[in-house]
């Protein structure tokens, strides 16, 4: 069954205003950002497996849009975060429009259809303009993460 925002994402894992000047600086920041909240996950390993992900090809959906992932041995279920950038930037998307909001998706090594179904809704939910929308208008990270579990 795929899992819905509510149940990957956590306010702890939300954040409202996230200052990066570039691709390679978001990725970094998230991978930092995360080492702190999943259990024995490395900072620098998070950066490998994302920033390997991203050579494969952009992971900017469009619409000012990105959903990096990854699949991690560190991780026991999937989990995602939330941020929404404080300027846009580029991120080597289909559409060329700069990024303002990423999603960034972590799952266990072994759950290929669970990621693949969960990447899935994520572009579904993101391809919706009223859900990009509300998410934009957030004041801090608490109404942030309640405009993406609700909405």
């Amino acid at each position: 069954m795929t899992p819905s925002i509510s149940e990957i994402l956590t306010l702890e894992r939300t954040q409202l205003g996230a200052q990066c000047s570039s691709k390679k600086r978001v990725i970094e920041y998230v991978a930092n950002f995360l080492a702190d909240k999943i259990p024995d996950a490395q900072a620098d390993d998070l950066y490998e497996h994302l920033i390997a992900r991203e050579k494969l090809g952009s992971t900017g959906i469009g619409e000012g849009i990105a959903i990096p992932h990854s699949r991690l041995s560190e991780c026991e279920d999937t989990l995602g975060a939330l941020f929404v950038l404080e300027n846009p930037i580029d991120f080597d998307a289909i559409d060329r429009v700069p990024v303002d909001i990423v999603f960034v998706l972590l799952v266990p090594t072994e759950a290929t259809e669970q990621h693949l179904q969960t990447l899935s809704m994520l572009a579904q939910k993101f391809s919706q303009q009223s859900f990009r929308d509300s998410l934009r208008q957030a004041n801090d990270s608490d109404e942030l993460y309640q405009l993406a579990i609700t909405h």
